[in-house]
């Protein structure tokens, strides 16, 4: 038999209670790697847990909040505790928000600046603190199709999603000589409960962007998951600094 792709690597995944990271978490402990799952709710979590524990995987959990600095500190620093090292990180939580710009309320466009932009860079300093002393990592973000192309109806969670573009970015730039290798994904529509909250704020936007797809369908939360587990693993070496729609032919 072959080697799993991520055995022996340590992944913090940050999202993992539902949707995305529910699914990618299944993926990459299918694909050999030692997790630490991370989200607000414990109850979810918990549960994940103990089914991938039970199939004999190596998991555990921590809640935190990517918003608040000594959250993230904390659950990164309860990672290395838990393992030891840190190979990769997939930073997969996110908030969406809809409405037309200038409709939405202030307290609101904070709040989802703070999860998606703030959130997103405070996973990669903590992370990267770790990985520098190691001299090698790999960290996943997670934008979208919106991240980039624009759209009407959710221009709040479209700017935070083209901030993540950006992060990546200049993090290839900034950690590459580290040793660190830093990506995003972009997914397009995707079977999770938040698509069901864009369904709700957007009537018919969801179908309408699926009709526009080459592939014709949304994909899944294990498809993403299975990308973000190329660009985690060693066959992704010489990636960084990239942005992979998994849209399913969406932006072509």
């Amino acid at each position: 038999m072959s080697t799993p792709p991520l055995a022996g690597k340590v992944i913090l995944l940050v999202g993992a209670s539902a949707g995305i990271g529910a699914d990618a978490a299944r993926v990459l402990a299918e694909d050999g790697a030692a997790l630490m799952l991370v989200a607000r709710t414990k109850e979810p979590l918990a549960a994940l847990t103990e089914q991938l524990t039970s199939e004999g995987h190596d998991v555990a959990f921590t809640t935190g909040d990517i918003s608040d600095a000594a959250s993230v500190a904390g659950f990164v620093d309860a990672t290395v505790a838990r393992f030891g090292r840190l190979h990769g990180a997939f930073n997969n939580a996110a908030m969406t928000q809809g409405g037309r710009l200038d409709a939405v309320p202030e307290a609101d466009f904070d709040r989802i600046v703070a999860v998606n932009v703030k959130g997103t860079w405070l996973c990669i300093r903590e992370e990267v603190r770790v990985m520098e002393g190691q001299g090698f990592g790999s960290i996943v973000n997670v934008s979208s199709i919106g991240g980039l192309r624009g759209s009407s109806g959710m221009g709040a969670y479209q700017a935070t999603k083209h901030a993540v573009i950006g992060l990546t970015r200049t993090a290839a730039h900034d950690f590459g000589p580290l040793g660190i290798r830093v990506n995003v994904l972009a997914p397009g529509p995707t079977e999770t409960p938040m698509l069901a909250e864009t369904r709700r704020a957007i009537p018919g936007g969801v179908e309408a962007r699926i009709a526009a797809t080459p592939l014709r369908k949304a994909g899944t939360g294990a498809e993403v998951g299975a990308s973000a587990a190329f660009l985690l693993s060693d066959r992704a070496s010489h990636i960084s600094g990239a942005v992979l729609p998994v849209d399913g032919g969406f932006c072509a």
